[in-house]
């Protein structure tokens, strides 16, 4: 049941594998928004010149005035056909490695377990084979919700930017700013807009894949109880981790029990733990447990790290030994998605302290 050298080494492959997929994808969208901006821009100069010369007495056009100028309307259509291709692409391109992710991380469910097994009974290729898999068409049903969550959380990207630069173009500039200076506030506040899609479509990128992981990760679990005890939950331990994360690594979790419900893009992972050797009828004494323990792992780290990481006031309560790990973790419920983890505000600590009397 020990998580030891080889454990770990498989724990580290399984997150290459799956961040290479998933980062393989964010990079394609962040290249495809680039050069469908890069091939709007010109047209949206073009409009905010327009603008510019429409203004009277230093006013920014009217919503109506803006309505009827033909090269701002003009940019607006061709932008929307450019988000409306975005999503579409987005589309085609992620669905299309989704029952990869959930195939591999069933394959690397049984690695993981077969890495908690004794070294010398056959190799973990061989053993992993052992394992009962889990059936197809569980695999299937979680390709198929994995592929209409994400069918109908990119509908609406495209709209959504359209809407956040019609709102940047009517709010306009300051026209007493020097012409220049105009310019590129307006088309740095349109670009952002435009790229409002391109963070959603990464946020969805990045969360559906690693759930529909998770998910194949739990279906494999359930089809070998007889040999788990449960199920760990384990952190990347460095400082792009949030401080909910930092508390959830290394907490047991029944083996019945989703997970872990992390927050959007998190980066957390299922781990299956193996039931002790004695009870699989295996005589061999067990390694000692080889999974950092996060707390001191986090001393270790530099104090801007630790800043970085928990802010001023958590890293003065942990400081002054009025929370602990355990307390930096707080279960949120979100409309329209799961329940997930994330970080206990200062305010939620605070109560925790007050309550306990520490």
């Amino acid at each position: 049941m020990a998580i030891d050298r080889r454990t770990l080494d498989e724990i580290r492959g399984m997150r290459i594998d799956l961040d290479g997929t998933v980062g393989f994808h964010e990079q394609q969208l962040i290249l495809a928004w680039a050069r469908s901006w890069s091939e709007l821009r010109g047209a949206w100069l073009d409009a905010i010149d327009d603008l510019v010369a429409a203004s009277q007495d230093g006013a920014w056009p009217s919503r109506a005035k803006i309505r009827k100028a033909r090269r701002a309307q003009a940019a607006l259509a061709l932008t929307t056909d450019a988000l409306d291709q975005l999503a579409r692409d987005f589309q085609v391109r992620i669905l299309r490695d989704v029952p990869k992710v959930v195939g591999d991380a069933a394959q690397w469910e049984a690695r993981l377990m077969a890495a908690q097994l004794p070294e010398t009974e056959v190799l973990t290729a061989t053993l992993a084979g052992q394992f009962d898999r889990i059936d197809a068409r569980a695999l299937d049903a979680i390709v198929e919700r994995t592929t209409g969550r994400i069918t109908s959380l990119t509908q609406p990207l495209s709209t959504q930017a359209e809407t956040a630069m019609r709102s940047a173009l009517v709010r306009g500039v300051a026209l007493g700013q020097h012409p220049e200076r105009v310019t590129t506030d307006l088309l740095q506040r349109l670009e952002g807009g435009f790229n409002g899609g391109r963070n959603r479509a990464l946020v969805i990128a990045r969360t559906e894949l690693l759930d529909a992981h998770r998910a194949a990760a739990y279906g494999q679990d359930q089809a070998n109880a007889k040999t788990l005890r449960g199920w760990q939950w384990v952190a990347t331990l460095d400082r792009r981790t949030c401080p909910s994360c930092w508390g959830m690594h290394g907490t047991d979790h029944p083996l019945e029990e989703p997970g872990p419900l992390d927050h959007q893009q998190g980066r957390c992972a299922r781990i299956p733990r193996i039931r002790p050797w004695s009870e699989l009828g295996i005589d061999v004494d067990e390694p000692e447990d080889l999974l950092p323990v996060a707390r001191d792992v986090f001393d270790r780290l530099p104090r801007e790290d630790q800043l970085a990481i928990m802010g001023p006031e958590r890293l003065r309560l942990l400081d002054d030994e009025q929370i602990d790990f355990g307390d930096l973790a707080k279960k949120r419920s979100t409309g329209g998605w799961r329940d997930s983890y994330a970080p206990a505000s200062t305010r939620d600590l605070l109560r925790v302290v007050n309550q306990s009397g520490r």
